[in-house]
């Protein structure tokens, strides 16, 4: 495991658009944008498990995950890791609604069909370029 810098704790704590790369079946690669927030030191992402991203990282669960600071386009963290843990139920509601809150001020509005994936950090990098 890697160790998440303070750098790179803003970056994912704050409301900062992230993009996930998965692997598809045939070991394409997969990219989309997402919310993500922290939970503890692994970096929560939320989806729908039948969703392209969510059977992915059931499939296999190597990520890589950048971050962007939405006012500093040049700052930005990128992490490789792997699933570690998928979260159902309440728990996962905890964690969807304070990230919510974080990008859009209330409550997760899909009530239905979300889980939860906290991935550990394998390799770190963040960088400013400007």
């Amino acid at each position: 495991m890697s160790e998440l810098t303070d750098d790179v704790r803003r970056l994912f704590g704050g409301a900062n658009t992230a993009h996930l790369a998965t692997l598809l079946p045939d070991g394409a690669p997969h990219s989309v944008p997402l919310w993500v927030d922290l939970e503890g030191d692994r970096i929560a992402l939320l989806t729908s498990v039948n969703s392209r991203k969510g059977r992915n990282l059931d499939r296999d669960p190597r990520v890589a995950i950048s971050v962007t600071d939405k006012d500093q386009p040049f700052v930005m963290a990128m992490v490789r890791g792997r699933v570690a843990e998928r979260v159902e139920g309440d728990r996962a509601w905890e964690i969807i609604d304070r990230i919510a809150q974080k990008y859009i001020g209330g409550p997760y509005p899909l009530r239905t069909d979300r889980v939860v994936y906290l991935i550990e950090p394998e390799q770190v990098t963040a960088t400013s370029f400007g």
